[in-house]
This record gives C-alpha cells, structure tokens and sequence, in this order.
C-alpha cells in the first residue's frame, strides 16, 4: 500500500478575506485550497454560478450568504457586497468570496481585491480552472493546438454597463486571433456577431456554444458564425453559456468524451 500523505495548508486567519475560484460547476474541478477555505471560512459570500454541491462542502459552521448577479433578475449592489466582505473581516471572521470560475477572470475579484487593500484588509487570492478552459475541455475542444493556432482571446460580452463592452477592438481581434472564446455571450449575441462578421470574419468559420459546462445538463451546440444565431435561438440555448469561434471546435468529431450532446452541422 503507498504511504498517505497530507497536504500542507496554509491557515486561514481570522479578519481574512479569501477571494476563490470554485470552478465551471462540476464540484471535482475545484481546487484542494478551495475546499480547505469551503471548510474553514465562517462566512461564504458566493456567487450565482456556485453550485448547492460546492455549498455543500462548507463547514458546520459556516453561514453562507447570496451574492449573485443574473441578467433580469434583483441582484445584490456591488458596493454593499464588497462592504459587506469589509465589515465581516472587520468582526474578526475568516470570510470566503466564493466565485464561479476563476475570480480574476471576468468576476470582478480585481475590483474586489482592490476595495479590500484599500480598507487594509488582508487577502489571499484562490485561483480556480475558468470555464474557458474547464468548459471547453469538457466540451472535447482544444483551447490551443499547434496545428491551428498559437493564440487564443478571452472576452466578455457584457460588460459593466450591461451591453457589449465599448473598448474590444474588434477588427484586432477578428484579423489577429484564430480562436475566440466568448463568455457571457448569450444576451448580445446578434451583436458580437454582426461586429466579427463586419470586421472580415469568415462567415463559415466553426462555432461552437456551450451550455452549462461541465455540468450534467451540459449541451454543445455546433454551428457556424453566419448561423449561430438563428441556431442559438432555434435550440433555446439557455445561460450560462460561452461561443468557441475557431478551426478547433472540429475537434470535437474525435475528442467529444462527454456524452450526450447536442449538434447541429454546419
């Protein structure tokens, strides 16, 4: 029998705020010091997209309050949420901002940081796997292949304001990366695509949508940036979702290991 062996943890101190990725939604995606801050925290201030089988490692005497954003919906003020994670740390309790993904990648967790080193709050931050990397593994989608491509762009279509973000530089983007990954995309939609398509974007490139990674009801819907939106609607792709533009998504003729899913050819 091999030798068990413990991981050594570094201690959650009272009067800490620990700012953590929980991962795309399958709770074995998120990491070892997660877990270990799901166990130690006295509070857990988590977002819309942490799932009740993450929630369910906390410990016994942890109190979890909602902190989530969804589009349409009453939605906690980001200023009392980050007031609230200052005053907690200020009672003497170890508090865990728990966020979908990675929180430094479109979750806010800068700002967060940023409120917190200002109060002089002292912090640690937990990265997690984002769902644009979970997401499109599950999906069977290589985010980088050498085949295809050396480069790859994350961005968000919504933004502070609610809409497209104002500063993308479209015409950039569509000449100079192979692989685009949207989150958040969903909503606006019809306007990320008219933008790559006006910007020299092949109509017929590869798209894919990715509905609830990594999660049970995961779908993958397959299609091409001239029709993605009429598909999209077609299919009733519900949020969370992310849009994969690139030669990768063929990939998934081989590579897709998670089953059932949902296709439609291009």
């Amino acid at each position: 029998m091999g030798k068990s062996h413990t991981i050594a943890m570094p201690v959650f101190e009272a009067g800490h705020v620990w700012l953590a990725g929980a991962g795309p939604g399958d709770p074995g995606l998120i990491t070892l010091l997660c877990a270990h801050a799901l166990q130690e925290a006295d509070v857990i201030v988590y977002d819309a997209l942490v799932g009740p089988d993450i929630l369910e490692m906390a410990g016994s005497r942890a109190s979890l309050q909602y902190a989530g954003k969804r589009g349409g919906k009453p939605s906690p003020k980001q200023p009392d949420i980050t007031l609230s994670l200052i005053e907690h740390a200020r009672s003497g309790k170890r508090i865990l901002r728990l966020k979908g993904g990675d929180p430094f990648i479109f979750g806010r967790g800068g700002e967060e940081a940023m409120h917190l080193a200002e109060a002089g709050i002292p912090f640690r931050i937990v990265p997690g796997i984002s769902a644009g990397v979970g997401g499109l593994a599950y999906a069977g989608i290589p985010l980088t292949h050498r085949d295809h491509n050396s480069v790859a762009t994350f961005l968000t279509g919504h933004g502070a304001s609610g809409d497209v973000p104002e500063q993308i530089n479209w015409q950039a983007i569509a000449e100079g990366s192979p692989v685009i990954v949207v989150y958040m995309a969903i909503k606006h939609l019809p306007n990320i695509v008219d933008k790559l398509l006006d910007a020299g974007r092949n109509p017929d490139e590869a798209v894919a949508i990715i509905s609830h990674a990594t999660l049970p009801d995961q779908s993958v819907l397959e299609t091409s940036l001239r029709k993605c939106i009429n598909d999209a609607a077609t299919a009733e792709v519900l949020a969370p979702a992310m849009v994969v533009i690139g030669s990768v998504v063929s990939f998934r003729e081989h590579l897709d290991w998670l089953k059932p899913t949902t296709k439609n050819s291009l």
